[in-house]
């Protein structure tokens, strides 16, 4: 077993990559980035997620190490999107849904990889996915392996980039968090991570909570329905 650095947001997928790790490496550190996203709620919930989730198994607590808080707000800045703005989710022109921030991935792939350097971490975690995603084109396998074999030939070092939600559906990814964690890590996903868009708390749903609207609330929804063999919606 060797040391990881989790990209942990405190959303459903980073959680569960967060348990991934926490099952599978001798020490776990996470960072989290604050890059002036409209869901910052999503930062609060980090602090509540870090506090439990190592409780769950045995062993957990004891290799859950430091977490880094990187300030990205420049990202935010140069970025139009309705992910860093108050506008509408829509469909852009090129065919991407304006929640698309260019370069959000790379940059937090490469601000991990620095501190994961400074910090001797071998491994990096995050939650990027084909299966079920927007088309981001940063969330693609194929960018995941260019950016690894660049940050080892720009930092000289052997990173590896592992990406444990690749090739799973959100049940698949409902299944996982069951395997990893039991009930009680569905349960701590369910009330404690934030994947809305809008950054709405105040209802609660099956799957936890959010708008239930936004593109993000609809896709987790629906992967709840289906882990829980309930009927999908069209």
């Amino acid at each position: 077993m060797t040391d990881a650095l989790v990209l942990f947001s405190g959303g459903q997928d980073s959680t569960t990559c967060l348990a991934f790790a926490l099952e599978n490496f001798a020490r776990v550190e996470t960072i989290g980035f604050d890059y002036g996203q409209r869901h910052r709620v999503e930062l609060d919930q980090r602090t509540k997620i870090l506090a439990k989730i190592g409780a769950i198994k045995p062993g957990w607590a004891a290799r859950l190490g430091k977490d880094h808080g990187v300030e990205l707000g420049v990202l935010g800045q140069i970025s139009a999107t309705a992910m860093t703005h108050d506008v509408a989710i829509a469909m852009g022109a090129d065919g991407l849904p304006n929640t698309f921030v260019p370069g959000r991935n790379l940059l937090f792939l490469t601000f991990a990889a620095a501190i994961a350097y400074r910090r001797g971490l071998r491994r990096i975690v995050g939650g990027m996915c084909e299966t079920d995603y927007s088309g981001y084109p940063d969330c693609r396998d194929n960018t995941i392996k260019a950016m690894q074999l660049a940050l080892n030939l720009g930092m000289d070092k052997d990173f590896v980039l592992d990406t444990p939600l690749m090739w799973l559906d959100k049940a698949e990814t409902w299944k996982l968090a069951e395997q990893l964690g039991g009930a009680a890590l569905i349960d701590l996903i369910v009330e404690e991570t934030h994947t809305c868009y809008l950054g709405e708390r105040g209802q609660r749903q099956a799957w936890g909570y959010g708008c239930g609207e936004c593109p993000a609330c609809r896709l987790r929804a629906a992967g709840w329905r289906k882990y829980r063999g309930e009927p999908v919606q069209a």
